[in-house]
């Protein structure tokens, strides 16, 4: 319901409507619409019911207040207004239960705040002035030009930091590009893309899964999770003991939403969905793989960059190693670009001490330590992305002949191939 982040706004509507379920907070919010230049007619007894009744005859207005005291499920009659109420609508809701889950879950559905009753005047003012601050800030053009870059993040192998990448990547986009961006971790179990960010992840990314038919504008609205004015995160913490039977087409049309809604959208894509569910790098305008300096993500690493040539050929590809140690490797630089036959666009370093502080602290690792060699390189990541969009990174590297034999060249580096142009490398290992 809330969502500053997409472009454009609503016109022809009416500034504020109320709907309460006592006369003192009703009251209260004639002194407020007052004082914010409102009419007052637009102020009505019935609580959330009666909005759900009269919103589904009538246009939504900028800005609606609800009283949910009356309400036996607030979660699930929220949703019952979300689908009667437009997109671009900012929601404020009051109610009588001081919970802080609650409080979490009701921003995390869409709302703009949740007020404990009895009302404060003075705090109702600065939240409806925060209200109309959505409208009033300068919106993006939706006519530009600018085009949508979607960029997966794979790694070839788990724990090699994959997550770790895609969120400081996505923070890096928002905060440094200051575009709209949207982070989608699509490991539903154990994804920690909110974790990282320090979120609740909400339920958005279960509820599209198991009603792909719900999922639409509106839907993308309400269900992502805001980790600042320009970050967004659609992520899910989903029960181990439910697996979620789904074939991909939730998770197609989540990204066909996001890139309506966003400038940049990165997609923390496990490697297991190349399998089930190939079509979702269909649309990727740029695939970063990242791996380590192991024969295992040698291997997987040469299977990926082969599956990525037939599946997503229209995707720039960067290969990143991460979690780089000079001297303690199990394969060199030099023999891992000649088993993959291509050269390695970034390596990452293993930094122990800015991954755990940016942990302790609900950080990304780009944030955390940007003044590091770890932070340094995450930048340099960024740039090539960035180079990606514009269509000016080089071409990618060769890849044929024999699987075995490209393994078998990294015991045997004496038996050198020709490599793909060198890129630019902040850690040598």
């Amino acid at each position: 319901m809330n969502a500053p982040w997409k472009a454009g706004g609503p016109h022809g509507r009416d500034a504020f409507h109320a709907y309460v379920c006592d006369d003192h907070s009703l009251e209260v919010l004639r002194a407020a619409a007052q004082d914010m230049g409102w009419p007052a007619e637009k102020l009505y007894k019935g609580g959330l019911r009666n909005a759900v009744q009269s919103l589904s005859m009538s246009a939504s207005p900028n800005v609606l207040f609800v009283d949910l005291s009356e309400s036996a499920d607030p979660l699930t009659d929220i949703n019952s207004l979300a689908e009667v109420c437009e997109p671009g609508t900012v929601v404020i809701a009051a109610g009588q239960v001081n919970d802080v889950r609650l409080y979490r879950d009701l921003v995390a559905s869409g709302l703009q705040d949740y007020l404990l009753k009895p009302l404060s005047l003075e705090t109702l003012r600065d939240t409806l002035n925060s209200a109309q601050a959505v409208f009033l800030a300068p919106k993006a053009d939706a006519g530009s030009d600018q085009p949508h870059m979607m960029v997966s993040v794979i790694g070839t192998r788990g724990g090699v930091g994959a997550s770790t990448i895609a969120t400081s990547l996505a923070y890096l986009s928002s905060s440094r590009g200051k575009r709209s961006t949207a982070l989608l971790d699509l490991d539903v179990h154990f994804g920690t893309g909110a974790l990282a960010l320090d979120l609740e992840p909400g339920r958005g990314l279960t509820d599209a899964v198991e009603n792909p038919s719900r999922i639409d504008g509106l839907f993308i609205e309400r269900a992502m999770v805001r980790a600042s004015d320009t970050l967004a995160i659609l992520s899910a913490e989903a029960p181990i003991s439910q697996p979620l039977l789904t074939d991909g087409s939730a998770y197609f049309q989540l990204e066909e939403e996001l890139r309506s809604a966003f400038e940049w959208t990165f997609v923390d894509l496990p490697r297991n969905m190349l399998v089930q569910h190939p079509h979702l790098v269909h649309e990727s305008n740029a695939v970063v793989v990242v791996t380590e300096f192991t024969l295992a993500s040698a291997r997987d690493t040469i299977r990926i960059l082969s599956w990525l040539k037939t599946n997503a050929p229209q995707s720039q590809v960067i290969v990143a190693v991460n979690k780089a140690q000079p001297g303690v490797s199990e394969i060199t630089r030099k023999d891992f670009e000649q088993s993959i036959e291509r050269a390695i666009d970034v390596v990452l370093p293993y930094d122990c001490k800015v991954t755990t502080q940016a942990a302790k602290l609900g950080k990304t690792a780009a944030e955390s330590g940007r003044t590091s060699k770890l932070g340094q390189a995450l930048h340099e990541l960024s740039n090539q992305l960035n180079l990606a969009e514009a269509g000016e990174i080089a071409g990618k590297g060769k890849s044929s002949g024999s699987l075995i034999g490209r393994l078998l060249d990294v015991k045997l580096p004496g038996k050198a191939k020709k490599k793909a142009g060198a890129n630019t490398v902040l850690t040598d290992v």
